[in-house]
């Protein structure tokens, strides 16, 4: 039976990533910090090259999925990774490279979870292919592009390192917070306070994207380089893309969240202004094609993001 590692299996896309692998008939074993729960769950320092490497020796894995683990969620978002840029190179570059050169060493399949905030999303350059220029536009797309290339370059040549890059994440959550899209339910009941005047972003479009299909695709990808012949491998692509295709604002969502649960929307307030001076800049859209992975044959239809909630 294969066996897969997936750290951060405790955060809102790590448990659909577990929960993949574990539906193809995998033997899985998921890593978490502050929230783990052994057995179920082994805790994990991916700041250690120790703990790493040992959670790796345990199991003859054939592959390691990482995410960012939930403790890390600071370096997930874009405002605390630019009000923290030591801490979020820590996670999303520095653990990456010991990751890599653990995984790389072993032959194992290392899957790296990156954004489509690597792209500058400049008004009409949209979508980007999986070979566009980068650049980063915040602190939290330029340490996920470094977090690329250290895994590519850790797994250069053994093409056992592959980068797939999603846009905002929403699905099944423990709290609210733990995803940018569902928190907006938040907003929307804080909209229903007396003289409210909830401001949110009608500027920026996104792509909000299931953390269930997210996790059959990563599933899809390990089966599609696992099953190729090790000398065949080196004509896969190295970077993929997924994301669905419901186009929205946050303030298009808190639409639909707010008809959803039959409630106004009087309190809350559109905002058009896009980026202000001095703040954490974000992208306009950054819609990623996902060609790569259709030539590949792997599915990316995602689920109704209206029949999903």
């Amino acid at each position: 039976m294969k066996t897969a590692l997936v750290t951060g299996a405790t955060g809102l896309l790590g448990r659909q990533v577990y929960k993949a692998f574990s539906r193809g008939g995998w033997d899985v074993v998921g890593t978490g910090f502050s929230r783990a729960k052994p057995p179920s769950t082994r805790k994990v320092d991916l700041g250690s090259e120790k703990e790493i490497e040992e959670a790796l020796d345990d199991v003859n894995y054939k592959i390691a999925h990482f995410t960012l683990p939930n403790s890390g969620a600071a370096n997930r978002f874009p405002d605390k990774c630019d009000t923290d840029p030591e801490g979020a190179r820590a996670l999303n570059v520095a653990a990456s490279v010991t990751l890599a050169r653990a995984t790389s060493a072993r032959s194992i399949l290392l899957i790296y979870i990156s954004t489509d905030y690597v792209f500058p999303g400049r008004p009409g350059e949209a979508p980007y292919q999986a070979n566009s220029p980068t650049e980063p536009p915040n602190t939290y797309g330029q340490t996920k592009l470094e977090g690329e290339r250290a895994i590519l370059a850790e797994n250069e040549g053994s093409c056992l390192g592959v980068v797939l890059r999603v846009p905002v994440l929403y699905g099944e959550a423990e709290e609210n917070k733990e995803s940018a899209v569902n928190v907006l339910m938040d907003a929307v009941q804080k909209a229903q306070e007396k003289d409210a005047q909830v401001k949110m972003d009608d500027w920026a479009v996104r792509y909000p994207t299931n953390t269930e299909d997210v996790g059959r695709v990563c599933h899809d990808i390990a089966v599609k380089y696992l099953d190729t012949e090790v000398g065949k491998r080196t004509v896969l692509p190295k970077i993929l893309q997924f994301t669905s295709e419901d186009r929205m604002t946050k303030y298009n969502i808190c639409e639909i969240f707010a008809e959803i649960m039959g409630v106004p929307l009087d309190g809350m307030v559109a905002n058009k202004e896009g980026n202000v001076e001095g703040g954490v800049q974000r992208p306009y859209d950054t819609h990623l094609s996902t060609s790569a992975l259709k030539q590949l044959e792997i599915s990316v239809k995602t689920q109704s993001f209206v029949g999903w909630w």
